[in-house]
């Protein structure tokens, strides 16, 4: 019987166990040598129970889940945390069923309102102090508001600066602490000691300027995306979860007596018999052993049509069965079943993402040791080359010198473009889960597209009726709608339709039976109707008829009355209106189009052709989907995927960037950077206007930070003064360093009257 393992919690099958461990007379088994290396140095450690902190001012228990970095999953720690390398938080190796452990970002939340509450009194006074006739700041008031806000709702940055500089890997937390540190402590000194500092560091109202409104703004904005990553990050881990949960919890399973008994799922075994009852999803991977029913796999397959089951055919875990009982053998469990197998996939394909702010952490290694250099080296030549008093001069210019390399503009440049550039999606009905999506949907050259639900409606419908000689089309129709008034097949949705828009009452039906696999038949209006495939019909002179439509990948269904062919039904799921027309703007953007598909080769190939799509991949699983989609990366193409269903959750992970019809399954969005809420083709074309339009205003945005400090710093370090005799003071280094935030806000708002069409 699978059980814990007592390290890392995870559910360990004795017979695949990477080793045992017998303590106090109870024999542990683990997944891995080092869970059991750890048990065996210090079993009590992991046995005695764990108390929760009664507190969010406390530390967060102990926990055996291991955490690791999206970007450096060689990162491995217990229980959440932050990357020493990066600063990313870190998110769970081994996808659970459970909640996630949100604590981080209850705490960061909680961090963020109340340094806003406390920010907002002190920029507001600081901005009107500066206007004339307005009184002076209140130095002892600002000190008392900042010091929480930098000391406290800031303090997770500066641990994450320390751990930066420590393993001489700078992230844009260094830039964060170095640049809020550097405001915070210059202020705090020019409150306490005002009298150290010389005439030329005091402003228009005679007091020496102080930068508290700087260091908390910058906490408060950077607090406030760390709040939105973490939310972010929640909603990809239930993308696994929701997969997770499409499993029973229990199953029933047979004795050897004949007796049945509902055991949790954990319980089942390779070989065990088991019941599935009608409505019941299958437990586990199998195969039928008796009974026959209609099973919707609409989950692994993504199409609306229920395949008939019987002895000997295979049965897949979490698929829904019909109205038939089965007993099934139980051939594989645990991780070993198909819907394991996709979340796993969909969970490594998701770690494998690098987040957009990747290359912001790229540039701060470099700007990080060349703005401390050039502080030091300014501190330097004006303590040794500068007049009277050199010291004071010094300080002053090394601490402008920080300040206007502060690193706001530079830490708004990608968020607020995403910002932005994520509410103007929503309003064309595009939902960007994350950043990194836009990002990547820039640089994609290849769209594989999904067939059933994407390209098409995903609705049947019937589309011909035709009658054989001697009988008319209404007949026809009618008894075809009597017999599926009964039934509860798929296709009787689109024939009830179909008999209602001609205004035609179906006919009460007696000695009604169903063929799986085959059709139906029963008695109405006096007369024995057949309505079913050509295994349970014989086409009869319809046969070329029957051929013709078959080859356009139409579904026909043959009806008979009283043992003589009456006529036939075609039906098809027709292209959605505005698919052709997305598809030609795919084409001007210079994108290649795949479809990807379940289907059978003949239906994909006649919708494949009447859309103009020359490649064509069909027949495949859900496993195959994925490993298409990985196949076409690894020929150097960058890959959108656009699908609908469960079954297309791996390969929207695997791709460098999934795209969900709002249509369809949840797992799909969840699993997919980009959903299309009218489930419109176009609102991709949408999208991938949107990337480049936030793509190029982010560039622009990073420019403008970069360009206030290559142009501010030699400015601040004293430059010009040897020639002019104009030196940057910390107030107008401020002053600078709010105009290039100023700048790169009012950039990144032209995203909302970008053109998109």
């Amino acid at each position: 019987m699978p059980m814990k393992d007592p390290v890392c919690g995870m559910t360990v099958d004795p017979s695949a166990s990477a080793g045992a461990f017998r303590h106090a007379g109870t024999t542990y088994h683990f997944c891995g040598k080092g869970c059991l290396e750890r048990f065996a140095a210090d079993p009590e450690r992991y046995l005695r129970p764990r108390a929760a902190a009664p507190s969010l001012l406390e530390p967060p228990p102990r926990t055996t889940t291991p955490y690791t970095c999206p970007m450096h999953p060689e990162v491995r720690q217990l229980g959440p945390g932050a990357c020493p390398l990066c600063g990313m938080a870190l998110e769970p190796l081994t996808p659970t069923a459970d909640a996630p452990d949100d604590r981080e970002l209850r705490d960061m939340s909680r961090r963020f309102w109340i340094a806003l509450a406390l920010t907002l009194p002190v920029f507001v006074w600081s901005m009107a102090a500066m206007l004339p006739g307005v009184p002076p700041s209140l130095p002892w008031l600002e000190l008392i508001l900042t010091t929480p806000v930098v000391l406290w709702a800031g303090w997770p940055f500066f641990e994450r600066m320390a751990a930066s500089l420590a393993r001489r890997s700078p992230n844009m937390f260094t830039l964060i602490g170095l640049g809020t540190g550097a405001a915070y402590a210059f202020s705090v000194a020019a409150t306490l000691v005002p009298a150290w500092f010389p005439d030329s560091f005091r402003g228009h109202h005679g007091q020496v300027e102080r930068y508290f409104e700087a260091a908390a703004v910058i906490v408060v904005l950077v607090l406030l995306g760390q709040v939105l990553e973490l939310r972010a990050r929640r909603r990809t881990g239930s993308a696994l979860r929701a997969l997770m949960s499409l499993s029973p919890k229990t199953a029933r399973r047979l004795s050897s007596d004949g007796g049945e008994a509902d055991v949790p799922l954990e319980a089942v075994v390779v070989g065990d018999r088991l019941r599935v009852r009608p409505g019941e999803k299958v437990p586990v991977d199998g195969v039928v052993l008796e009974g026959s029913s209609l099973v919707d796999e609409a989950m692994l397959t993504g199409e609306p049509v229920p395949v008939g089951k019987g002895p000997g055919d295979a049965l897949t875990g979490a698929t829904l069965n019909g109205t038939g009982s089965l007993v099934m053998r139980a051939e594989r469990v645990g991780s070993g079943t198909m819907l394991a197998q996709i979340v796993a996939m969909v969970g490594v394909a998701q770690r494998s993402r690098a987040p957009i702010q990747g290359l912001a952490d790229r540039v701060a290694a470099v700007f990080v040791p060349a703005v401390l250099a050039t502080a030091v080296l300014t501190f330097v030549t004006w303590a040794w080359l500068g007049p009277e008093p050199r010291l004071a001069h010094a300080l002053v210019h090394a601490v402008a010198v920080l300040i206007i390399a502060c690193p706001c503009a530079l830490g708004l440049a990608t968020p607020m473009s995403i910002v932005v550039g994520i509410g103007r999606g929503a309003g064309l009905g595009v939902l960007v889960k994350d950043a990194t999506a836009l990002e990547r949907l820039e640089a994609v050259d290849t769209v594989v597209l999904d067939k059933t639900g994407t390209l098409t409606e995903g609705r049947p419908r019937v589309v011909a009726v035709e009658a054989a000689p001697g009988f008319r089309e209404d007949d026809v129709l009618l008894g075809a709608a009597s017999l599926e008034r009964a039934s509860e097949h798929p296709l009787a949705a689109a024939v009830l339709a179909a008999a209602d828009g001609r205004g035609l009452a179906p006919e009460a039906v007696t000695a009604f039976e169903s063929h799986t696999g085959h059709g139906v038949t029963g008695r109405a209006g006096g007369r024995q109707l057949a309505l079913g495939s050509a295994a349970l019909v014989a086409p009869g002179p319809l046969a070329a008829r029957v051929d013709a439509l078959r080859a356009e990948g139409r579904t026909v269904l043959l009806l008979s009355q009283d043992g003589a062919l009456a006529g036939l039904l075609a039906i098809e799921d027709p292209v959605k209106a505005t698919t052709r027309e997305a598809l030609a703007g795919l084409r001007r953007e210079g994108l290649k189009i795949v479809m990807l598909t379940g289907d059978h080769r003949v239906t994909a190939g006649v919708v494949a052709r009447g859309l103009g799509i020359d490649t064509v991949i069909a027949d495949v699983r859900p496993a195959d989907k994925a490993a298409a989609v990985k196949a076409l990366q690894q020929e150097g193409r960058r890959v959108a995927m656009a699908g609908d269903g469960i079954n297309d959750a791996p390969a929207l992970a695997q791709a460098d960037v999934g795209v969900a019809m709002g249509t369809g399954t949840d797992v799909a969005m969840e699993s997919a950077g980009i959903t299309l809420v009218k489930g419109d083709l176009r609102g991709l074309l949408a999208a991938r206007r949107l990337s480049r339009a936030t793509l190029r205003n982010i560039r622009q945005n990073l420019f403008f930070a970069f360009a206030y400090n290559a142009l501010g710093i030699p400015v601040a370090a004293g430059l010009l003064y040897p020639s002019f005799g104009l030196v940057l003071s910390p107030m107008l280094a401020a002053l600078a360093m709010t105009f290039s935030s100023v700048s790169v806000i009012g950039n990144a708002l032209r995203l909302r009257s970008e053109r998109l069409g």
